[in-house]
This record gives structure tokens, sequence and C-alpha cells, in this order.
């Protein structure tokens, strides 16, 4: 088995063999593009993402800059919007669904390394897991999202959150740990800012 083939089934790899090196280098090279384009360019610059991302659809938008370590593993859904400085550790999968929205700052995760220095800095050996976000999702400027969470639809993760474990659908979490503060009900619909209520018709 590569080290690759370990790395995308969560076992304990080596991230500079087995062409992995090369692959990153790739990411970073597009990444540079991405982050290079002319503002006024975005015709292009979506070019670039679907050149490095796995997946994407119709309707996106990713502020630059943006970072990643493969792009391969990433796939978006419809709809997708993210803020500047999105930074990605695909060394597994990681899945967001529609109508997702990120805000400045967000850092998701995979990849990790083992508590113990000696396969830590000796052996270098790391880990990824996979990251799921659901559908509607949103999240905060500044959380950082963990290896093997999934995020639940519907979901609001506050600023400067640190998600460590699974969230479920339709909850508000905040926190380092991130913590479920409430789950969304349909009373949430009037308002838009805390106690700040509508005063429009189409909301």
């Amino acid at each position: 088995m590569s080290q690759k083939d370990r790395m995308l089934h969560g076992l304990p790899y080596k991230s500079n063999e087995d062409g992995l090196f090369e692959e990153r280098q790739r990411a970073k090279v597009l990444c540079h593009k991405i982050n290079t384009c002319e503002p006024l360019d975005v015709k292009k610059r979506d070019e670039y993402l679907r050149e490095l991302l796995g997946s994407t659809t119709e309707n996106f938008y990713v502020e630059p800059p943006f970072r990643c370590d493969y792009g391969y593993n990433i796939t978006i859904g419809d709809n997708f919007y993210s803020n500047y400085n999105l930074i990605v550790l695909d060394c597994a999968k990681v899945t967001v669904g529609k109508n997702a929205m990120f805000g400045p700052n967000v850092c998701i995760t995979t990849a990790g390394h083992p508590i113990h220095p000696l396969s830590r800095t000796k052996a270098y050996y790391e880990y990824a897991f996979p990251v799921t976000i659901g559908d509607n999702v949103w999240l905060g400027a500044n959380v950082v999202i963990n290896p093997g969470v999934t995020i639940g639809d519907n979901c609001v993760i506050g600023s400067g959150s640190v998600v460590t474990k699974d969230i479920p659908k339709n909850t508000v979490a905040v926190g380092n740990p991130c913590k479920v503060l409430r789950e969304i009900t349909e009373q949430d619909r009037d308002y838009y800012f805390k106690d700040k209520k509508f005063d429009i018709e189409d909301y």
C-alpha cells in the first residue's frame, strides 16, 4: 500500500514519500495562480479553482487568498462562499454541502500528528480523517475544524470556535472546544442579529 493510499484510508503515513510532496507542490502552484489573479478576472480565478479542487458546481465564490494541501480531496456544493484566507489541509476528504458560507480565516484540517514525540519527530508519521460540512452551514470568522468532524445541516458555528467533535444539525455552537449553545427554531427567522427584527418583508 502506498503512502497516499494509507493517507486516504486513515492509516499513519509519511507525507514526503510516493509522490505526495510533488502533489502538494502542484497545489501550491495553482494556489499561487488563484491568489495572484487580477481581482476583476474572476473567470480565470474560477478556472484555476476548478482545476485544483476535486469537485465544484456552477455557482461558487472564493475570496483570495486561498490555500490547501492537495485540492483534489475538496468537494464544494452549489452556492458556496468563502471569505478571505480559507485554509484547508485536505489530506483526507473535505466535503462541503450547498449554500455554505465561511467567514474570514477559517481553517479546516483533516491532518494531525501523533502525541508521542518519537512517532511525530523521528518517524515523521501523520494521519488524516475526513471532514464533512452539511448544507446551509455558516462558519464564523476564525473557526478551526479538526480532523474527523461532521457538522450537520443548517448549523451556525460562532467566531473563534475550535470544533473537535461532531455538531448536530439545526444548532448554534460556539466556544473552544465548540459546544452546542442552542437549537435553531422557526422563531429565529424574524431576527437578523440578536434582538434586531427585520424591517422588510422579503426575508
